[in-house]
């Protein structure tokens, strides 16, 4: 971590949403864009304003606080040859595979195509393209989740070009770039667009609020990615207001919220001015921090990203729209994970049962040692399962790296292979010219 970070990091206070001043050219104001952070620096992509879809690529690097553009090219052994560099896209979704940014789905004003496209920007070569996928390729749409399930990208929702709204559920196998249809059971959200998804212990789909055509929601649903069921569990707090087109990111079994528009004085006209927290192993909702109305951070479209600065976590919230278009870039220090207490997992009727009765059967013993042995368990727990998100984040970070070695290693041997013709036919052209020389003697 260098001096400069280390300047405007000790600048900020905890748990509250300050702008940052930066320098450089600074993008356009937009909202609907995707975001991610890698390496010290927030990749934007694309978005929309006045109507008008954007095809930039901006960075912020967030040692020096400079913003700057980067023009990828076609990569060179790219199949698709697209009329622009980057096409203009907004709606869409961005997660980090290895070196890779991908770009799933989205609403292009060019190259419209029928089905889900998935784009690719290398971040070490600068170079971009559409990846082939395969399989049940899903309808094009916007404003659909897409989140990271291991070496797989789950992605549910949105609305298709003809505004027809969708509750469907697809798998993307981002190893073999082979698109799978799930049937899910009965109890599925109802169909809408702009919410927000994450995943909760390798296993559980949390989807939040979204909205209809004419609906804005503020409901919680599960999905569980090994059964495939779908159910609606009950949060523990009444603040959570709907809302839709709001962004959000987990951090060690917290779920942060920002943004959003809500229907309170109608569509989209004031935006949610509450940073919520969720600790996603109870579903226990309070609000981190709030903002003033009109402020940038009480927008739609706005994004949200996680940075790891000097061993502490620090949120990165940029654009967005309440009547207003924004560019500005806004950062919040965070304490140590707010859910301490025991993870309470989700069960079906009879694992809750038998719980149940487990329970009842401790309560007829001595609750003195049981309540001292009990809180002891729950510390331990906590902790357990804090050490137990940062091996999965290492895990799933090794696993795409890996995956972008072995593209790399393939394109080695592809080159290898093709000298190993040149140098056949050179070695053939050779003997030929000796021939031909002995020949003539």
């Amino acid at each position: 971590m260098g001096t400069e970070i280390e300047n405007w990091l000790m600048d900020l206070d905890y748990e509250q949403w300050m702008p940052l001043q930066t320098s450089g050219p600074r993008p356009s104001s937009r909202y609907k864009h995707a975001a991610a952070v890698f390496d010290e620096k927030l990749y934007v992509v694309g978005g929309s304003r006045g109507g008008r879809y954007l095809s930039d690529f901006q960075v912020f690097d967030l040692r020096n606080l400079t913003w700057s553009t980067i023009k990828p090219k076609i990569q060179s052994d790219s199949k698709t040859t697209p009329v622009e560099v980057f096409p203009s896209v907004s709606g869409h979704s961005m997660i980090q595979w290895g070196v890779k940014l991908l770009l799933v789905a989205g609403l292009s004003s060019k190259n419209v195509t029928e089905k889900v496209t998935v784009r690719f920007i290398d971040l070490e070569l600068h170079t971009t393209g559409t990846v082939e996928t395969s399989g049940d390729i899903p309808v094009a749409r916007s404003g659909q989740s897409a989140t990271l399930f291991g070496s797989k990208l789950v992605m549910f929702g949105g609305e298709d070009r003809k505004r027809r709204l969708l509750n469907d559920v697809h798998v993307l196998d981002l190893e073999t770039m082979t698109w799978k249809s799930v049937a899910a059971t009965k109890n599925a959200p109802s169909p809408r667009y702009d919410h927000s998804a994450t995943l909760h212990a390798e296993r559980y789909l949390y989807i939040f609020g979204g909205c209809s055509h004419s609906v804005f929601f503020n409901d919680i649903h599960l999905l569980d990615l090994e059964t495939m069921e779908w159910s609606l569990p009950q949060t523990q707090s009444n603040v959570v207001s709907p809302r839709a087109g709001h962004a959000s990111v987990a951090i060690r079994g917290n779920w942060y919220i920002v943004g959003g528009g809500d229907n309170r004085s109608g569509l989209f006209s004031t935006g949610a001015s509450e940073t919520l927290v969720i600790g996603m192993s109870k579903l226990v909702v309070s609000v981190l921090a709030t903002v003033k109305k009109g402020s940038p951070l009480a927008s739609e479209g706005v994004s949200l990203s996680s940075a790891w600065i000097g061993g502490e976590n620090v949120l990165i919230a940029f654009g967005g729209y309440n009547g207003k278009y924004y560019n500005e870039v806004f950062a919040m220090r965070l304490k140590k994970p707010m859910n301490c207490s025991k993870p309470k997992m989700v069960q079906s009727p009879a694992a809750a049962a038998a719980a149940a009765s487990v329970s009842a059967a401790y309560a007829l013993t001595e609750g003195g040692q049981i309540s001292n042995h009990r809180k002891d368990v729950s510390d331990e727990t906590v902790v357990l399962e804090e050490e137990k998100d940062v091996l999965r984040s290492s895990v799933a970070e090794a696993a795409a790296q890996t995956c972008a070695l072995r593209a790399k290693l393939d394109g080695i041997n592809e080159n290898c292979a093709e000298l190993s013709k040149v140098r056949v036919l050179d070695s053939d052209a050779t003997d030929l010219s000796l021939g031909s020389f002995d020949a003539n003697e």
